[in-house]
């Protein structure tokens, strides 16, 4: 008897794979492996941004795609770049190379994560927030998996075996995103789709850009992408550097943040759905901001434990709600469009979090520029909260969708 698994739950068992091979690639490994290859600390944020950028230039196309051909098509595209992309590395011998292969790999992150939560939206209009919590608790499962194994793959400056790992960990979402079927795509061909589609595509896009609820809530959650980016790179440089932490202890603690996200996102997405988005979006603006302040003013553990433990939380009560939010404020027909603008402006946002976040160490230190990306994410959170209170919809019901 042939084992049947539910569309939505091997989409999640994918996005689980392919977050965890590229969260791999990149934590706590990518820094580490940049300044092996002797980059200058101001040059870091830059080299570890290169695939973050990809993303502000493909999500929005690649959602738009989607909403034309279909999702699994467009997931396919995906799934075949988390399957290659790791093995590249290993050839890497230089900084510019590092940059190309980070430029690759991004584009599988890139699409993947408008896509799949268009996915989820098309599926769900009632507890939609509490869904896509789900879906995105997947997808962190192997994001707090990844630091510990990653780390535990480190030996010395050779960092062969993590990208082995990496690349079976992509085949293996290759392998399930070849299975998923979803009930949403389209049958046509990709020409007649492509056709068909052509003359609604202009006024989707006017629509989506101009919608001031939508825009508010990508530059929120680029904000808050701004300090994820910051931390995730300078944070395992400071351990490594200044405290003396070794590798493991390291991914450790980035697995404990992403731990409690992943415990916490489904959660705070079903709080969205019963008391409103954005209030909960506040709440974990205000959080994630506090404890960014404080991050790097101790190098005791147990107390780096608990601060990075809540600034997962403040994390994940802000993107339970932000891509329910954006689903909710958009037509059933241009989810990915809308999800596509989401994701390319956080990308603006975690791509120049590591470049900014470098530029402010190599000119104050570490306790000033934590404490500078604290207090953005603590007056974003007031500024959010002003833009939404004027913009129609936003505070009726959590389903109501903009037309």
């Amino acid at each position: 008897m042939k084992l049947r698994i539910s569309p939505f739950i091997l989409l999640c068992i994918m996005g689980g794979l392919a977050i965890l091979s590229s969260t791999m690639a990149k934590n706590p490994v990518l820094p580490l492996f940049i300044r092996a290859l002797d980059v200058p600390m101001g040059t870091v944020g830059f080299i570890a941004a290169a695939s973050t950028v990809v993303g502000i230039v493909v999500s929005l196309p690649a959602g738009i795609l989607s909403d034309i051909i279909g999702r699994r098509r467009v997931i396919l595209i995906a799934a075949i770049v988390f399957a290659s992309a790791p093995f590249l590395y290993l050839l890497v011998t230089q900084p510019w190379q590092l940059v190309l292969v980070r430029i690759y790999h991004g584009f599988a992150t890139a699409i993947l994560g408008p896509v799949a939560m268009a996915a989820v939206a098309d599926t769900f209009d009632e507890k939609r927030g509490e869904r896509m919590g789900w879906y995105s608790s997947a997808t962190m499962v192997g994001r707090f998996v990844a630091p510990f194994v990653g780390g535990a793959l480190i030996f010395g400056d050779d960092f062969r075996w993590v990208y082995i790992a990496t690349g079976t960990f992509g085949t293996l979402a290759l392998i399930a995103a070849i299975r998923l079927s979803l009930a949403t795509a389209t049958s046509d061909s990709l020409g007649a789709a492509l056709k068909r589609g052509r003359g609604d595509i202009w006024s989707d896009i006017k629509t989506i850009l101009t919608h001031r609820g939508i825009l508010a809530t990508s530059a929120i959650e680029a904000v808050q992408y701004f300090a994820f980016g910051c931390l995730e790179v300078f944070l395992p440089i400071f351990l490594d550097e200044q405290a003396g932490f070794s590798t493991i202890e390291i991914g450790s603690l980035f697995t404990i943040q992403i731990v409690v996200a992943t415990l916490t996102k489904p959660i705070m997405g079903r709080f969205s759905d019963k008391y409103g988005r954005v209030p909960v979006i506040i709440a974990g603006l205000l959080l994630g901001g506090i404890t960014m302040a404080f991050m790097t003013y101790s190098y005791n553990y147990p107390l780096l434990a608990v601060l990075i433990g809540f600034f997962g939380l403040g994390l994940a009560t802000v993107t339970a709600s932000t891509a329910a939010l954006v689903a909710d404020l958009s037509k059933a027909s241009s989810h990915g469009g809308a999800l596509g603008v989401l994701s390319s402006v956080m990308d603006v946002g975690h791509s120049t979090g590591p470049m900014v976040g470098g530029l402010l160490i190599s000119a104050l230190n570490y306790k000033a520029a934590f404490g500078i990306v604290g207090g953005l994410l603590a007056v974003a959170s007031m500024a959010f909260g002003l833009i939404m209170r004027c913009t129609p919809g936003s505070r009726s019901s959590p389903y109501q969708a903009a037309e």
